[in-house]
């Protein structure tokens, strides 16, 4: 366990410190991710049996109103399964956009070592190259990480959401 976190503190010794936020970005991302599989697992569905109850107790179903109540219902349903899906996609597009962070604080650091010695050693700059390549890689892998699952996530909602409203018939 302890050699497991040397070669985490060594990655992250070469990468710099952006790779700190590109890791808890990741880990809120996976958090936030398998948070919804549980909801759609448990919650979704005490949900949907709660929306299906709602309209089936209704004598009317037909009414301007009857129809307004379908669209809030469909709406309430919507609404649970999208939930934190936004902050998901946001958090994939973060990520590259760290490793950017990462691959200017790196380049800073070569240019700074041209400046000061006067040269172009490629020994003295490989530090900064690797704080330049590091957490651009490092963001792209977290990127992808999600990115299926966020576009997964965004296409269970949909499709459950118009099955709830192909549930609640009108008329």
């Amino acid at each position: 366990m302890l050699e497991l976190w040397y070669s985490v503190e060594s990655f992250i010794e070469r990468g710099g410190q952006v790779l700190w936020l590109i890791a808890l970005t990741l880990f809120l991302m996976w958090t936030l991710i398998l948070e919804r599989l549980w909801y759609f697992r448990s919650g979704h569905r005490e949900q949907v049996e709660r929306v299906i109850g709602v309209w089936n107790s209704r004598d009317e179903k037909n009414s301007w109103h009857a129809r307004q109540v379908r669209s809030s219902l469909i709406s309430q349903v919507r609404s649970g399964l999208a939930q934190g899906v936004g902050m998901i996609q946001s958090m994939v597009a973060l990520c590259p956009l760290l490793g950017l962070l990462g691959t200017v604080t790196g380049m800073i650091g070569v240019f700074e070592i041209m400046s000061l010695t006067g040269s172009s050693n490629a020994r003295l700059m490989a530090e900064g190259v690797s704080k330049a390549t590091i957490p651009t890689m490092s963001g792209m892998v977290a990127a992808l990480s999600g990115l299926y699952f966020s576009v997964t996530l965004q296409n269970y909602v949909k499709r459950e959401t118009d099955r709830i409203a192909d549930m609640l018939t009108v008329g």
